[in-house]
């Protein structure tokens, strides 16, 4: 894709929005950044752009912002926008950050997507490589944009790149080496007018442009995944807790195996991942898959599973003040990533839940809620919908910000009890995003 010289719209100037602006200007394109939030909080954007003698404008999408024939939308533009609809009746081509920066990517690509386990599995992916001996980067809906890292990625080295199924609704050429799909649960499903299928059939553009010469790694266990692979897919490999494979990896007691035409290559316990819990081997048996389909030292990768910890943001212990631990879950955006959590705690919880919903069903917490949860703490704009479903079940109150939450849950925990930051909801009604609820619910409790 040869850009220079080319006018070019970037909508929305959080990280890959600028990233992927930086990209343009690095290639000879022409970048204008239009972003219709608040200036306050893009302070940091603002500088960074000006830093680069990148236009841009805040506040509003201007008619120069259709000046273009081609417009890069960030993730967090919903496909419905004023911006986008105008942009498509224009006849403007539009793609992801993911799309632009494929473009420009000498090395290969493991995509790794799914409603839950996208950011550990995408972590320990670069992780092992990395200590395997593959330089390989980390990247996309994590940490650097795609855009931050694509040019410095070498012929034979790896991205282990997290994608969302907003980033792929505008792909159009993007070929992972390996796509990995870990699961796909309601989610999201506001922008998706609410229906499972078509929020489905984002997660599995991943793979729609693979050869016979790549790879799909698809979990075994996902009901909904498997109706939905066509038969006719090649190389696919499995993942499964529950059913033997020829051509993957799966749990059969507490051994973990991986197979490559019958043939095992790779076994080890689950006792040498550090990651605990069976969503978390789940996870590690792709990453094994993966791993094998590169022909990676055994001895390596288990070395790299048994030191590998769990991310920021991802069920992390704060701290443990007077006998009671504190756990920033901030990445628990839906209710499937609550329930892990709750399932991995012994002791009462006192639940601090709430946010942007996203047309939350929480008819699947309410049992394990009832069992293991011993107050929620209810915050953000979803705060009444919470109450309104779960009083009666547990005690459940309104707090209008997140430290009144947690000081209120301090209070009332008593020893050897846990107070659970895993909110089930996007971040964006009360915080940049997951990244600054945790890190802003870490200073709480330190200042406790």
């Amino acid at each position: 894709m040869n850009i220079e010289g080319e006018k070019i719209s970037v909508i929305g100037a959080v990280r890959s929005g600028v990233a992927a602006a930086k990209l343009i200007k690095k290639l000879g394109g022409v970048p204008f950044v239009s972003d219709s939030g608040d200036s306050e909080k893009l302070k940091k954007s603002m500088t960074e752009l000006q830093n680069k003698n990148i236009e841009f404008e805040i506040g509003n999408h201007s008619d120069r912002t259709f000046d273009c024939n081609l417009m890069v939308v960030s993730p967090g533009v919903p496909s419905n926008s004023k911006v986008i609809t105008t942009a498509k009746s224009k006849g403007i081509k539009i793609i992801s950050e993911v799309e632009l920066a494929s473009h420009y990517c000498a090395g290969n690509i493991i995509a790794i997507t799914g409603t839950n386990g996208k950011t550990t599995t995408t972590s320990l992916c670069g992780y092992l490589f990395n200590h395997c001996g593959v330089k390989t980067y980390v990247a996309g809906n994590i940490g650097n944009a795609f855009s931050d890292i694509v040019l410095d990625v070498k012929e034979n080295e790896l991205v282990s790149l997290e994608v969302s199924s907003f980033q792929l609704d505008y792909i159009e050429s993007f070929k992972p080496k390996v796509s990995i799909i870990l699961n796909i649960t309601p989610d999201h499903l506001n922008r998706y007018d609410n229906k499972i299928e078509n929020y489905t059939q984002s997660k599995l553009r991943i793979f729609e442009n693979q050869t016979p010469d790549d790879y799909l790694i698809i979990n075994k266990d996902d009901l909904n995944l498997q109706k939905n692979i066509n038969e006719q897919v090649s190389n696919k490999f499995y993942f499964s807790l529950n059913n033997n494979i020829d051509n993957g990896c799966y749990l059969s007691e507490d051994n973990i195996y991986f197979l490559e035409n019958g043939i095992k290559k790779f076994e080890c316990k689950t006792n040498d991942i550090l990651l605990r819990g069976e969503h978390n081997w789940s996870n590690a048996m792709a990453v094994i898959t993966a791993a094998k389909l590169f022909n990676l030292d055994n001895d390596k990768i288990i070395s790299s599973l048994r030191t590998f910890k769990a991310v920021e943001h991802r069920l992390e212990l704060v701290m443990e003040i007077n006998g009671v631990r504190f756990i920033n879950d901030s990445k628990a955006t839906n209710v499937d990533s609550v329930v892990y959590a709750l399932k991995s705690f012994g002791t009462p919880i006192h639940l601090i839940l709430g946010g942007q919903d996203k047309g939350n069903d929480y008819n699947q917490l309410e049992e394990i809620v009832k069992k293991n949860v011993k107050q929620i703490y209810a915050i953000g704009s979803s705060a009444e919908k919470i109450k309104n479903y779960f009083s009666g079940k547990v005690k459940v109150e309104i707090y209008s910000t997140l430290e009144e939450a947690t000081l209120s849950a301090f209070k009332n925990a008593e020893r050897n009890e846990v107070v659970l930051l895993s909110p089930a909801c996007a971040s964006f009604d009360m915080f940049e995003n997951y990244e600054d609820r945790g890190k802003q619910f870490k200073i709480i409790v330190e200042n406790l």
